[in-house]
C-alpha cells in the first residue's frame, strides 16, 4: 500500500531525529538510545532482531530506505517493538523541544532548536569578528537565522577553514556580485572541501545549502564543528595527554583511544585531581546533575577567575546547570550547552562543551617519568594517514575511524569501502559483526581480514605478502597498502562509471585525457607521467580546470612559472579549491602538488577526468 508523502516526511524527519552522530545510518545504540529516551529500554538482542528485519544490505546499521521500509511495516503491522510510536515520538521531541519550520518548498521540518541555538552561538564566537561576515553577524541564536546566513556558502566556508586551517584558499570563493550560479560554485567548494576533512556529504546537495534545510544544514555544520573540536584532543597536539597514562599503559594504548574517550578519561583524571569521587563513564546520563561539571570547571580554571563551588547548593538539576554554566562563563567557556541541555544530558552538544573546556584550559602537566617528552615519531598520525581517514569517513563507514589502524583491525570498514567500490562484492551475512564476545573476538576479527583479502584479491588488488593477520595486527606499511588501492580503485570506478564504456581505465589513459584536453584548449602546459615535476607549479592542474569550466580560475592569482617553494604552495592551495569547486572531489593536498606525490595527483586529474564526463 505504501506511505503518503506526509508519512514518508514523518519517517525521514524521525531518521533525523535518532541519527545522533548525522552518519546517515542508524547503529544498534543509536536505536537504543532512542528508547531509553523514551523510557522504553530494549535489551540489546530485541535492537539486534529489529536491525535484521530491514537490514538487506547485511551490514548491521539502518540507512533511510530501510528505516523507511521499518517505518512502514510497522505503520501497518504495529509490530516490532512499537517503533512506529518511537520514530512518531522522536520527531515530536524535536518538535517540542525545538521548532518547525517551512522550507522553501512549503513543507514542514523538524529540527532541534538546541543544536540550531548552540552552533549559532559558537559561529558568532568563533566568526564574529570577521568583516565580511558582519552583516549577517551576530546571529540570532532563538530564529532560524542559521539557515539563512549560510545561503551563499561564505560562513560555512570559513566555518571550515576555523575547523581545518587553510583547507579552503579564500581566493576561490565567490564573494562579489553574486547569483544562483556563482553561489551554487560556492556550496559546491563548501562540500567538496568539507569531504576531504572527513565530513559525510551524502545527500546533501549544493541546493539544500542554498534553500537552508535545517536538518541538513545542521547535519553539516556539527560535523564540521565536531571535527574542528576534536581535532585538538590529541597527543601530537597536546602531548601532556600522556598524564592521562594508566599502569601498565604506553603511549600506544592512549593512541588507540578515539577523542571521545580521551575526554572522558581527562574528566576523571581531573575529578580525581580535585579530590571529587565521582567518575564518569559518558558525557550523557552521567553529567546530568551538574556535580561533575562543578568540579570540573573549579579544577581547570585559572587562579583568581572567580570560580566556585556554588553550583552543588543550586536546588534542583536546571537550576544547578544554570548555576554551574554562570562560572563557566567566567572562564568564557559557556559555549554550546544551556541548562536544559546538561539536565537532558544532550549528546553533540555536552561532548562539543567538554571538548572546547579541554581545548581552553587542558590543566595537564609533564609526567615527572619522562613519558611526556618522548617523541611520538611514526606514532603521530602523518598527512597520507590523515587524508585516507578523511577519504573513509567522508563515504560515511560506520563506525567513524579515529585511528586508521586500530579501528580498521576487524575489518567491518574496509568491507564497507570495498561495498561502495563494487556495490554488491560483499556477502554482509558472512561477515562477522560486533560486539564480539571477548573469547572469540580476535578470531572473528581475523575471519572477517580473511574475507576481505580474499574479495580484495578478486577485485585485481595487488595484495602480495599481505594477509588478514596483518591487517588485524595493525602493520602499519601493509595497512597503507590495502587503503591507497582503495582510495584509487574507489576513484577509477566513479571514473569509469561516468566514461560512457565501463571500460577500465589506467595511469596512461589519464595522462592521455590530460594532454589532449589541455591540447584541444590551445594549453601550452603538458604533462608526461605524475611524475613530471612541472606539476609542482599546479599550472596544468589549472588549467585543466579552465578547460572544464573556461573562466572558472582567475589567473591574475596564478604565479607565472613559480620557482619558490612559497609561490608553489600558493598556485598548489588555489589549484585544489578551484578543482573542488566545479565539481571534482579530490582528498588531495596542496603538498601533494608541490612535492609531486605520484599517487596522488594521479587521484586528482582522475577527478578532473570524471568531472569532464559529468558536464557531458
Amino acid at each position: 500500500m505504501g506511505l503518503s508523502s506526509q508519512e514518508l516526511q514523518d519517517a525521514k524527519e524521525a531518521f533525523s531525529a535518532i541519527d545522533i552522530n548525522g552518519d546517515g545510518r542508524l547503529t544498534a545504540s543509536e536505536i537504543s538510545q532512542l528508547f531509553k529516551n523514551l523510557n522504553e529500554p530494549l535489551p540489546g538482542f530485541k535492537v539486534r532482531e529489529m536491525i535484521a528485519e530491514v537490514d538487506t544490505s547485511g551490514n548491521g546499521t539502518v540507512e533511510l530506505n530501510e528505516f523507511v521500509n521499518m517505518y512502514e511495516k510497522v505503520k501497518t503491522t504495529k509490530t516490532s517493538y512499537g517503533l512506529a510510536d518511537g520514530a512518531k515520538n522522536a520527531k515530536v521531541v524535536k518538535e517540542i523541544g525545538g521548532t518547525s519550520d517551512a522550507s522553501a518548498h512549503g513543507t514542514k521540518h523538524s529540527f532541534s532548536s538546541e543544536e540550531t541555538a548552540s552552533f549559532s552561538n559558537w559561529v558568532n564566537t568563533i566568526l564574529g569578528k570577521d568583516a565580511e561576515l558582519a552583516s549577517r553577524l551576530p546571529i540570532n541564536e532563538d530564529t532560524d537565522d542559521l539557515f539563512k546566513a549560510v545561503h551563499d556558502g561564505l560562513l560555512l566556508c570559513k566555518l571550515i577553514n576555523s575547523s581545518v586551517a587553510e583547507t579552503v584558499d579564500e581566493r576561490a570563493i565567490n564573494k562579489k556580485k553574486l547569483n544562483m550560479y556563482t553561489i551554487h560554485e560556492n556550496q559546491t567548494l563548501v562540500l567538496n572541501s568539507a569531504s576531504a576533512i572527513g565530513c559525510n556529504i551524502i545527500n546533501i546537495g549544493a541546493q539544500d545549502l542554498m534553500d537552508g534545510k535545517p536538518h541538513l544544514v545542521l547535519g553539516l555544520t556539527w560535523q564540521i564543528i565536531r571535527i574542528g573540536l576534536l581535532s585538538k584532543i590529541s597527543l601530537k597536539e597536546n602531548p601532556n595527554l600522556a598524564a592521562l597514562l594508566k599502569d601498565g599503559e604506553s603511549l600506544s594504548d592512549l593512541l588507540k583511544l578515539s577523542p571521545e574517550q580521551l575526554l572522558i578519561r581527562w574528566v576523571n583524571y581531573q575529578m580525581e585531581q580535585a579530590g571529587c569521587p565521582r567518575r564518569i563513564n559518558n558525557l550523557t546520563k552521567d553529567i546530568t546533575d551538574s556535580e561533575v561539571y562543578t568540579h570540573l570547571i573549579y579544577q581547570v580554571a585559572p587562579e583568581g577567575s572567580g570560580v566556585t563551588m556554588a553550583p552543588l547548593n543550586a536546588g534542583n538539576d536546571l537550576s544547578k546547570a544554570g548555576s554551574m554554566l554562570d562560572e563557566a562563563d567566567k572562564i568564557d567557556c559557556k559555549n554550546f550547552v544551556r541548562p536544559a541541555d546538561v539536565v537532558s544530558g544532550h549528546p553533540k552538544l555536552n561532548l562539543a562543551f567538554v571538548a572546547n573546556l579541554f581545548n581552553t584550559y587542558p590543566c595537564l602537566e609533564a609526567r615527572d617519568d619522562g613519558l611526556g617528552d618522548i617523541d611520538l615519531g611514526d606514532m603521530a598520525e602523518t598527512r597520507e594517514e590523515k587524508t585516507f581517514r578523511n577519504f573513509m569517513n567522508s563515504l560515511g563507514v560506520n563506525p567513524f575511524v579515529n585511528n586508521l589502524y586500530e579501528d580498521l583491525r576487524d575489518a567491518i570498514v574496509l568491507l564497507q569501502i570495498l561495498d561502495k567500490i563494487k556495490p554488491g562484492c560483499v556477502e554482509w551475512n558472512k561477515v562477522n559483526m560486533p560486539p564480539f564476545k571477548a573469547m572469540s573476538a580476535n578470531m572473528k576479527s581475523i575471519e572477517n581480514c580473511n574475507y576481505l583479502v580474499q574479495l580484495a584479491k578478486e577485485m585485481g588488488f595487488s595484495l602480495v605478502g599481505i594477509g588478514g593477520t596483518d591487517i588485524n595486527s595493525g602493520n602499519k606499511t601493509l595497512t597503507l597498502a590495502l587503503v591507497w588501492q582503495m582510495l584509487r580503485a574507489y576513484t577509477i570506478a566513479v571514473l569509469q562509471s561516468l566514461s560512457g564504456d565501463g571500460k577500465a581505465v589506467s595511469d596512461s589513459d589519464i595522462v592521455s585525457w590530460v594532454n589532449l584536453t589541455l591540447k584541444s584548449k590551445d594549453k601550452t602546459s603538458t604533462i608526461s607521467s605524475f611524475k613530471d615535476q612541472t606539476i609542482s607549479t599546479a599550472r596544468a592542474i589549472l588549467d585543466i580546470v579552465d578547460c572544464i569550466k573556461p573562466g572558472a580560475p582567475n589567473f591574475d592569482l596564478v604565479v607565472e612559472n613559480p620557482t619558490s617553494d612559497e609561490d608553489k604552495m600558493m598556485n598548489a592551495k588555489y589549484a585544489i579549491s578551484m578543482c573542488r569547486k566545479i565539481g571534482a572531489r579530490t582528498y588531495a593536498l596542496p603538498e601533494d602538488i608541490t612535492e609531486v606525490k605520484p599517487k596522488m595527483v594521479m587521484t586528482i586529474f582522475a577527478c578532473l577526468m570524471s568531472r569532464s564526463f559529468q558536464k557531458k
